[in-house]
């Protein structure tokens, strides 16, 4: 059983996060925040975390954790990763100074946040939408100092890309929330877009002209992101391991998917949806499909209490900022009622990479983002608040990356020949961002150079790869995630039957997991199959981040 002196110290350090942690433009990590709320990247606030940091550190070791209690010792682990993440990210990443696109996305980020959730939205919200907007030109100013002090030329290069007539798409969104907010807010909202609209095209224009005299981008070293690996994603993995194993997998995908298109080269390929609303009908009627499937194959524990995971059409109002983070809306631990909802573009021919997979199967995203969408839902339930929390992407995109293929082999896409395909063309792009991933994190490649290697190899479109390269650059240890995370969940998976014999069952093993979402898959072997391997080689290891 936990001791509720850490419940109460995982309290405070989402309490302390809800208002100091900066802006997520991923999904996953997002915590909903106070409508209003603004991150703080001034240097002075940095230093005020290093000393919250210290303080949380200290109570965590006074913490007594009882002998053979080995849920607690994995939630005291668990305090430990997210405390060891605040120092990677300040002192390591330095994205707070160093990234344009991250400092972007915490000027305007916290807007296309408060509008992910579906309208009506209440007054709370609209004054937050005014603060935001009302904040815009002072904040680009502070970021604009952090940049001209520290910043990197290539992810300047990128924001400017991406902030391309921004001073036009932020009046376009203001303008798309007539009738969607109070015709006040709409006319205070107005009123100030003209400021945050030209402030932000400055931004751009100087990111332009200034990339070239900015910093050259430094890898986080090999030292540096062996540390990451043992202290916040809790892998003991080597990275040259994780890299061979993802190019087996990638080899394995190329040849699975050829087989896969020569084996159906007579079937045409399945069409778009003919209109959004098409779509939407089609996702709604396949998610109630793929729950009825997952029970009846005894795969994974649907109860009642969990809500669905929907699509909408893409709302004006997100769409000309969509290059802000993730559009959907998972919910969060306060909205467990509430189903979850991922927004879509209306089908047309040359839709980016997974716009156009859903396009043509929503059951594409189903198996993806709507299984994260029962993760968490499923791991805000669980009666541990500790667990409740993100700790790393590498348990939940892993999770969400083994469902793919699992519910391939499982039979789902039967009927479907050229969605097995795609299935096969989504290992190809998981299995080679541990590639990128780690190749940006040593160095070995440039911005360039990875934007380059997935458009061949995938292969994607530019834009997809611009954006998720830059936010690997940035954030070593997202890209490799996905790979990382589902050979782990399949090595469990595999060493579950071994040990269970014949009592073994998908259901049990997937709604524990599924459960413990939120959990590294080194503490959840120790905690269903006893295995402390990984955790022993990991407590081996020695490397601090000022020796690295």
């Amino acid at each position: 059983m936990t001791t509720t002196d850490l419940i109460a110290l995982s309290d405070d350090i989402a309490r302390w996060a809800a208002a100091a942690a900066f802006r997520s433009s991923d999904d996953i990590p997002r915590i909903r925040r106070s409508p209003g709320w603004l991150p703080d990247f001034t240097p002075a606030s940095i230093d005020e975390r290093r000393v919250e940091l210290a303080h949380f550190r200290e109570r965590l070791a006074g913490v007594a954790v009882p002998e053979g209690d080995v849920a607690a010792a994995v939630d005291a682990r668990l305090l430990g990763s997210v405390l060891d993440r605040v120092e990677w990210d300040l002192d390591v990443l330095r994205n707070w100074e160093r990234d344009a696109v991250f400092l972007v996305g915490q000027i305007l980020g916290p807007w296309f946040d408060l509008l992910l959730p579906r309208p009506p939205f209440s007054a709370a919200v609209e004054q937050g939408l005014i603060a935001v907007a009302r904040s815009i030109p002072e904040r680009v100013e502070l970021a604009r100092d952090n940049l001209a002090r520290a910043g990197v030329g290539d992810l300047a290069r990128v924001a400017a890309l991406e902030l391309a007539g921004i001073d036009a798409r932020f009046a376009a969104s203001v303008d798309a929330l007539d009738a969607v907010v109070s015709p006040e807010a709409l006319a205070q909202l107005r009123a100030l877009a003209p400021a945050a609209g030209a402030s932000l095209a400055g931004l751009a224009a100087w990111l332009k002209d200034s990339a070239a005299d900015l910093a050259v981008s430094e890898p986080v070293g090999r030292d540096r992101f062996v540390w990451f690996l043992r202290h916040v994603a809790l892998i003991a993995d080597e990275p040259e391991e994780l890299v061979r194993a993802a190019l087996q997998d990638y080899r394995r995908a190329v040849v699975a998917e050829v087989v896969t298109r020569n084996r159906y080269r007579d079937v045409p390929p399945a069409p778009l949806a003919e209109s959004i609303q098409v779509q939407v009908a089609r996702q709604e009627a396949q998610e109630a499909e793929v729950r009825a499937f997952s029970e009846a194959q005894g795969l994974l524990s649907q109860p009642d209490s969990l809500g669905r995971y929907h699509v909408a059409p893409m709302p004006a109002y997100l769409q000309p900022l969509r290059f802000l983070g993730v559009s959907d809306d998972l919910t969060d631990e306060d909205r467990l009622d509430v189903d979850g909802v991922s927004y879509m573009p209306d089908p047309q021919p040359d839709l980016p990479y997974f716009y156009a997979a859903n396009a043509q199967d929503p059951r594409l995203g189903i198996i993806h983002e709507g299984a994260h969408y029962k993760q968490l839902a499923l791991s805000w339930a669980n009666p541990d608040p500790i667990r409740r929390r993100y700790v790393d992407s590498v348990a939940n995109e892993g999770i969400a990356f083994y469902n793919e293929e699992f519910m391939l082999l499982a039979g789902l896409f039967d009927d479907a020949p050229h969605s097995q395909e795609i299935v096969h063309n989504f290992n190809r792009l998981r299995s080679l961002r541990v590639v990128v991933d780690i190749n940006l994190a040593t160095g070995a490649f440039t911005l360039d150079e990875a934007i380059d290697f997935f458009v061949r190899l995938v292969p994607m479109d530019v834009e997809t790869a611009r954006e998720e390269c830059a936010m690997y650059l940035a954030t070593p240890g997202l890209a490799m995630s996905y790979h990382v995370g589902k050979q782990q969940l399949l090595r469990l998976v595999t060493d579950a039957v071994v040990a269970q014999g014949g009592t073994f069952s998908l259901r049990d093993v997937h709604d524990r997991v599924w459960a413990n979402g939120n959990v590294p898959f080194s503490l959840q072997r120790w905690e269903i199959l006893g295995d402390r391997g990984d955790l022993d080689a990991i407590d081996a290891y020695d490397g601090t981040l000022t020796g690295a």
